[in-house]
This record gives structure tokens, sequence and C-alpha cells, in this order.
């Protein structure tokens, strides 16, 4: 009789009849959500799996990064070229647009104090600078290239004759307009501000000057600086990612040693070369009729 009986908790303990094994044991005791052994190895497979996807992410980012800067630069180059071979005025037309543009980007940064300390005409009096500078300047280099034409009409005799006069009385009169515009207690920072004014007259428009003389003189000397800078770019670009190694600067990251190195040599070359070429054709040597 006694013999049949069984107690409850031993046969709770028990698996047909048999101690559970180590193995089962330790299964059993591990929870839920305890990373097993089988997880263990997922989470293995896992990081394998990842860390093989992830060069590949990084090459097709790199590929993209590629095609979009190859096709851009394609376009970029072709409205150049249409550009240049449509005649001087177009490139005059270019180098006045990108004057302006860029002249409002240095002066916005002067603007913003301005409007936290709502002072008024001072946005008014950088753009008539801007007008008036670009009147003396264009008007010096049309009565020098085109005296035969400016000194023969009627009405553009005077403005010619008179030209440096009108120009200074213009600019004496956006100089009482600043000094009216004067509120007390903003003295030290309204001259700031003019200051700022014209040392962004001085570095954009003068030298857009300069660069628009010389393309009057030549197309070469537009195209040819201009190609160097886009090319010396492309080539950094194309040295770098080929065989750049070393960083270059921490400012820029992706900047190499191999990359300024390779672009200096191989501008340098296409300077000799494209120099050899443009100067066979009048049209890039010879001056604007």
């Amino acid at each position: 009789m006694r013999r049949n009986v069984q107690f409850q908790h031993r046969v709770s303990n028990t698996h047909h009849g048999r101690r559970p094994s180590i193995s089962e044991a330790s299964e059993g005791i591990s929870e839920p959500g305890s990373p097993g052994p089988r997880m263990m190895n997922g989470n293995n497979e896992v990081s394998r799996e990842e860390k093989e996807a992830s060069p590949q992410t990084d090459y097709e980012k790199k590929k993209q990064t590629f095609i979009t800067r190859t096709i851009w630069t394609f376009v970029m180059i072709a409205g150049f070229f249409a550009a240049m071979f449509a005649g001087h005025i177009y490139i005059l037309g270019i180098v006045t647009a990108v004057q302006i543009v860029s002249f409002k980007e240095v002066i916005a940064i002067a603007n913003v104090p301005s409007r936290a300390k709502n002072l008024p005409f001072t946005r008014s009096l950088n753009w008539y600078f801007l007008g008036t500078t670009m009147y003396f300047l264009y008007g010096e280099s049309v009565i020098y290239y085109f005296k035969h034409i400016v000194l023969v009409d009627r009405m553009l005799l005077p403005f010619a004759t008179h030209h440096r006069f009108i120009s200074f009385m213009l600019y004496v009169m956006g100089f009482v307009f600043f000094v009216g515009s004067l509120q007390k207690g903003h003295y030290r920072f309204q001259f700031t501000q003019f200051a700022w004014t014209h040392m962004a007259l001085y570095l954009i428009n003068v030298q857009s000057h300069f660069i628009m003389n010389n393309t009057l003189e030549g197309m070469i000397w537009f195209f040819l600086p201009a190609s160097l800078v886009i090319t010396n770019d492309i080539f950094a670009y194309i040295c770098g990612i080929t065989f750049g190694r070393t960083q270059l600067i921490k400012l820029s990251p992706k900047k190499t040693v191999e990359g300024f190195v390779g672009a200096w040599i191989l501008t340098i070359l296409f300077g000799f070369a494209m120099t050899n070429v443009l100067m066979r054709y009048k049209y890039f040597i010879c001056p604007a009729n």
C-alpha cells in the first residue's frame, strides 16, 4: 500500500520518473527575457550582418554623392561655356548678379543687430551706397572702353563729361543722409555699420570692377582664372576620394593632404595646357569692340 504512494512535490520535480539534467535545469531556470545561449548567438549574427552591411551603405552614399556632383558639374560647366560664348555682355551680367548677391549676404550679417536696435534707414543706406559705387565704377569702364559711342551721343555726353562730379555729389548726398539718421546712444554702432558697408563695397564691388575690365580686355582673363578655380576643386575631390588618407585641417574633415597636393599639381598642368590652347583664338585674346 505504501509503495504506490507518491508525494506531490516529488512528482513536480520529476520528468517521467527521472531527474532533470543540468542543461534542462539551466533552460528552466533562465527567464524568457534573459539572454540565453540561443539569443546570444542571434545577437552575434545580427552584429555580423550590421558590420557587413555598414561598409556597403557607406559605399552607396559615396556613390550617390559622386553621381550627384558629377551631374551638377557638367550642368554648371555647360552653363559657363554657354554664357562665355554668348558674348561679353552676358559675362558682365553674371558678374553683376554675383556682385549684388554677395553684397546682400555680407550686409545681412550687419543688419541683424540694427533691426534689434530699431534703427531706421540702415538697409536703405546700404543699397544706396551700392548703387552709387556701381554707377561710378561702371561709368568709368563704359567711358574708357566705349568712348567712341558715349562722347558722340548728345544724351550721354553730359554724363560722360561730368561723370566723376556726379558720382561725388551722389556720395555726398548719401553721407548727409547718414548723418541725419544718427540717433543718440547709437553713434558708435552706426559708424561701425557705416565702416562695414564701405569695406563690403571695397572688397566686393572693386574686385568685380577689375574682373569686368579684364573681361573687356580679353575673354582669356576671365575664362582662365575661373576655369582654374573650377578644375582645382574637381581635382581635389577626385584625388581625395581616390587615395586620400591624411586629414588636411580639422575645420573641414573631408579635406585631405593627398587631395590638396594632387589638385595643386594637376591644376598647374591644366593651366599650362589651357593657356597654349586659348592663345590661338582671337576671341579670347582680343579686347571687346
